[in-house]
């Protein structure tokens, strides 16, 4: 096996620059230096935006770096020892000692495991003296693969990482029984994991177990990294008091631990507070008020870590919002694109024909107006039946965003019931809204445990689709298609100014938020209207030409003002404007998060400006788009395409030129001190 560390990839003492962006940018160049890299800049953007994500400083001086990167050619380790320190977000100061882990995107589980035993090793406080105490770059490298061999030098005084597996074996040997007794000392299991699991899962494992230890507490971890997973023993589970969820990602196997007391954090306040969330722990093992996982399976671990710091009413609902648009987008975007096909081969009399010739024809018996009215019929259906998912998919899947699964069902059937009564897209909000949140209602029931196993999949499902879906036909659907007909009827009407002030509306709520919920409400408008356009009413694919070419402006002029005054950008924007080219061309907004989440005052007012100009001007030139995604690589689907491009380049423009005039002029630049703290986005 290749060696994971070399002399040549060791700095001691060395002054690196006072930040962690000029730290991480000279070891990716070091990695690509001794050729295990090939290239420094996609090494380090990668490593950065890891960086920016959450911070990778660790208590007592330390900081891990890391990332997957497709630049990294073999497993690699880079180290350096700083003079001065620099700040990588720890809570107990600076980091003097940095580990830079770069992995391959398909890294082997052996070279993984090996870096997650190196990063076990880090939160030994004899391991870190002694790196501090090396005089040479050879001492570093035979401490780091001491550490990694398992040495005895490198783990005298403490050994937590080696704690984990000797206390699962012995838990798993001990009688369940005697915990549930309460005989013995309380008894905890956790899961850690994080997005790249190679560090911080199985740090956050071995500082839970050391605090325990120390509290007297029996502490059973399963790491869900990159290095592989051991399940918990179930017998191990079943004896523990109260479970400690440390993760950035959802829990594999969540339903293991259905009805014990839980406490949820971020994986780093694993290794930060180890201690606090062990006596968090088993404060709730004896309240029996305290928060448990759910019986029906695993409820979103986003919504639990939400809930732990106090999510209110308006973040629940944007985030049940956002989670159906995004699951309704594939249905819609393939079906929208086959309408399009279907327009583009058959014509739009294709609507009125379509199931006629479908049903009655096929290649061996092709209609009147040849292969093309057949093919056109064909995509034209499909993609119609497609779009026939569009309330249903939304509403099924808000529902999930609030229940989990056992509300999957209920949603799609008021998400149905909806579409039926011409409630459209509005209807599809409240129904999920109401089948979620009747769902997760009934799953807070207490029952029999013979009767657990049929609530998911039959009693919530049943109970809850009667529910919701009678309020939808006996109460709520008629009010909302009636208001639907008017919103429909209203907008299909606006010509002129008036067109052009919806323009202005829809270009603003399109790069207010930049794939928000102001941004996903507008694009669900213009897409529930698609299917209504024809040759006769426009409007609605207007309204959807409107809504995509603002939303290609803000990463498509972020894209440019890298270009037009590379200083005001930081290197890993500079990087992002690259990639943001191609994002704004298809239509992604996401592609100006990264410099709206380093600098919003400026970049969303700039933003702004240049989608308001673009959605003014393809209302005013009566530009349409009869596909809901895709941006410029659906030009076939546009009508009027060449002041569609006019529009977007107009506002594009605009919005680089007032993001470039705002940086320069509006206030100090603050770039570098952004990027010393780590963005969550």
């Amino acid at each position: 096996m290749t060696q994971l560390i070399t002399t040549e990839l060791v700095e001691l003492d060395r002054n690196l620059g006072n930040d962690p962006e000029a730290v991480i940018r000279h070891l990716a160049s070091k990695v690509a230096a001794t050729g295990r890299a090939t290239e420094v800049e996609g090494l380090f953007a990668d490593a950065y935006a890891r960086e920016q994500k959450t911070a990778t400083g660790i208590p007592g001086g330390i900081a891990i770096p890391h990332c997957r990167s497709a630049a990294v050619t073999e497993p690699t380790l880079a180290m350096a020892r700083l003079d001065p320190k620099v700040d990588f977000g720890a809570k107990d100061g600076p980091a003097d000692l940095i580990f830079f882990i770069a992995a391959p995107d398909g890294a082997d589980q052996a070279h993984l495991k090996l870096l997650s035993k190196l990063a076990r090793s880090l939160i030994k406080k004899d391991f870190t003296a002694a790196l501090r105490a090396a005089g040479t770059e050879a001492e570093i490298v035979e401490l780091v693969d001491g550490a990694l061999a398992d040495k005895p030098a490198a783990h005298a005084a403490e050994a937590p990482a080696g704690a984990a597996p000797a206390a699962a074996a012995g838990a798993a040997a001990a009688p369940a029984a005697a915990a549930a007794s309460g005989s013995g000392p309380k008894r905890l299991v956790a899961v850690t994991a994080c997005p790249t699991g190679i560090a911080h899962t199985y740090m956050a494992a071995d500082s839970l177990v050391a605090a325990a230890k120390e509290a007297g507490v029996d502490l059973q971890v399963e790491t869900q990294g990159s290095s592989g997973a051991k399940a918990l023993d179930p017998a191990v589970i079943a004896a523990a008091d109260a479970v400690i969820f440390a993760v950035d990602v959802d829990v594999r196997g969540k339903e293991r631990f259905a009805g014990k007391p839980v406490i949820n954090a971020p994986v780093k306040r694993g290794i930060d507070e180890p201690a606090k969330m062990v006596q968090e722990a088993l404060a709730a093992a004896e309240d029996p008020h305290a928060r448990r996982v759910p019986h029906f399976g695993a409820e979103e671990q986003a919504e639990q870590a939400a809930a732990e710091k106090g999510e209110h009413i308006g973040q629940k609902l944007k985030r049940a919002l956002l989670t159906g648009v995004s699951y309704m987008i594939p249905f819609v975007a393939g079906g929208g694109l086959l309408i399009a096909l279907g327009f583009l081969l058959g014509g739009y009399d294709i609507t009125g024909v379509a199931d006629k010739v479908v049903l009655e024809n096929s290649f061996a018996n092709l209609p009147e107006g040849g292969l093309a009215i057949y093919l056109g019929a064909v995509f034209f259906k499909i993609g119609a039946l497609s779009m026939g998912f569009l309330v249903p998919a939304l509403a099924g899947y808000i529902a999930y965003a609030i229940a989990d699964r056992p509300g999957i069902a209920p949603g799609f059937v008021a998400g149905a019931v909806s579409g039926f009564m011409g409630a459209g897209f509005l209807g599809g909000i409240v129904g999920g809204l109401l089948a979620g949140y009747i769902a997760h209602l009934i799953g807070t029931w207490q029952v029999a445990r013979w009767l657990r196993g049929l609530m998911p999949v039959v009693i919530i499902p049943l109970l809850a689709s009667i529910v919701a879906s009678g309020l939808m036909f006996l109460v709520l659907g008629g009010p909302i298609a009636g208001l639907t007909t008017a919103l429909n009827g209203w907008l299909s009407g606006m010509t002129g100014a008036s067109a052009i002030v919806l323009g202005i509306i829809l270009g603003l709520m399109m790069c207010f938020d930049l794939g928000g919920p102001v941004n996903k409400v507008a694009y669900a408008f213009a897409v529930a209207g698609l299917s209504a356009g024809s040759a006769t009413n426009q409007a609605p694919w207007q309204i959807m030409a409107t809504v995509m070419a603002a939303g290609m402006v803000p990463p498509l002029a972020m894209a440019l003002a890298t270009v037009l005054d590379k200083k005001l950008f930081s290197l890993a924007e500079r990087e992002n404007g690259k990639a943001a080219w191609l994002l704004g061309a298809s239509f992604i907004s996401e592609g100006a998060i990264p410099f709206a989440a380093a600098d919003p005052l400026r970049v969303i007012p700039a933003s702004m400006l240049g989608g308001a100009l673009t959605g003014a001007l393809t209302m005013a030139f009566n530009v349409t788009s009869q596909a809901p995604h895709g941006g410029i690589f659906v030009f076939f689907a546009i009508g009027n395409v060449l002041m569609f491009i006019v529009s977007i380049i107009a506002g594009t423009v605009v919005s680089a030129l007032a993001v470039v005039a705002l940086k320069r002029w509006a206030a100090p630049k603050t770039t570098a001190t952004v990027e010393t703290v780590p963005a969550t986005v």
